[in-house]
């Protein structure tokens, strides 16, 4: 079975840094596509960074130059590095992955283009 499970989520003060962690089990290099999505409270998730197979990465326009997403194979493991923190990212945090197809345009940043995700971990920033 496959599982994500993500750590690293805190409170912090804005400007502060956070290091994002989502561990993967139950499957090899056979993801392509990886992503951190974010949800306030009465908000909709919204997708925040994807890195491809080729870990080629995107990040939705809010968190350009202040978050950084990467990947250790080896670990099979996904961060996001988050870095100038402000009060609006504040949110859960969810990782997910989609092991059999990178999509584009519009889909980058879906949540339906993901079809495993983990249960989330909470970032919180205080101004």
């Amino acid at each position: 079975q496959v599982q994500l499970v993500e750590s690293g989520g805190d409170s912090v003060e804005a400007g502060g840094s956070l290091r994002l962690s989502c561990t993967g089990s139950g499957y090899t290099s056979s993801t392509q596509c990886m992503a951190w999505f974010r949800q306030a409270p009465g908000k909709e998730r919204e997708g925040v960074a994807r890195l491809d197979y080729y870990s080629r990465s995107i990040y939705t326009d809010s968190v350009k130059g202040r978050f950084t997403v990467s990947r250790d194979s080896a670990r099979n493991t996904l961060y996001l590095q988050m870095n100038s923190l402000k009060p609006e990212d504040t949110g859960m945090y969810y990782c997910a992955a989609n092991r059999y197809a990178c999509y584009s345009g519009s889909q980058i940043l879906a949540p339906s283009a993901y079809n495993i995700w983990g249960q989330g971990t909470q970032v919180t920033v205080s101004s």
